[in-house]
């Protein structure tokens, strides 16, 4: 189901200036843009869109937000998990917030002074910061992501050009496999290759990473649509393939 900017905006209780400034930042943007130039969501966009206000409400900023979900293993069952254990403290604290502003009310109603450290303790909550520090060191830039963007800030416009040859080699490469069994010598060489590329041209990734990649290319509708554009069966394919090698490599480790 398509929805317009007007009504995501209705929906989400935000305005449609606020939409298109996440897309102008590329943190929201529509699944499909019509010829006369309307934007299109999806409910795959609405599902990033609650993220973006969860995690807004937790007072991350646009730019902690759009590094966090752009990652290859962001997991949004238990990000939600999360929020809602962060969301929940942060209630408890609001409900102490109010009692604090009665007492003080009734304090003031009786003309006496109200004690200065029950005046303060609402707001000093370590149990609330220690879910928000363990938010932000889930999901706060990763080692992987930061790697990344410093990778991507060197290459020159010729090595972009050689990536994505080398991206489209491998994708094919896969593609002309399908059918096959994953855990075949033939199709795990060429998945080690797709694990080597991302180890050279983006950043150091682990087997979770990996196999966390995998799953995205079927949860994701984009991501499945992209890959299954080129051969049908594809996104599947990477993600039953990845998901043995990661397995292997764990193994070896062990």
């Amino acid at each position: 189901m398509a929805y317009t900017v007007k009504a995501v905006a209705e929906l989400a209780g935000v305005s449609v200036r606020t939409l298109h400034h996440y897309d102008a930042i590329g943190l929201f943007r529509p699944a499909e843009v019509s010829e006369a130039g309307y934007r299109q969501y999806s409910d795959s966009d609405l599902e990033r869109l609650q993220q973006i206000l969860f995690f807004r409400e937790l007072e991350f900023s646009l730019q902690e937000i759009k590094a966090i979900l752009d990652r290859p293993d962001f997991d949004r069952r238990k990000a939600l998990i999360t929020h809602r254990k962060l969301l929940f403290e942060k209630q408890k604290r609001l409900q102490g917030i109010l009692a604090s502003v009665d007492q003080t009310l009734d304090a003031m109603k009786r003309g006496e002074a109200m004690d200065k450290k029950a005046m303060f303790e609402v707001f000093n909550d370590p149990k609330f910061e220690e879910y928000q520090k363990e938010a932000r060191e889930r999901w706060g830039s990763s080692d992987a992501y930061e790697e990344s963007e410093r990778r991507a800030h060197a290459y020159t416009k010729a090595d972009w050009t050689a990536i994505k040859a080398e991206l489209e080699a491998v994708t094919t490469g896969m593609a002309n496999l399908v059918g096959r069994d994953p855990a075949s010598a033939e199709v795990q060489e060429q998945i080690g290759t797709w694990f080597k590329l991302i180890n050279d041209r983006f950043y150091s990734c682990t087997p979770e990473i990996f196999r966390g990649l995998g799953e995205m290319y079927v949860a994701d509708p984009r991501f499945t649509a992209t890959y299954d554009k080129v051969k049908e069966g594809l996104a599947e394919f990477m993600r039953d393939t990845m998901a043995i090698y990661a397995d292997r490599l764990e193994a070896l480790a062990r």
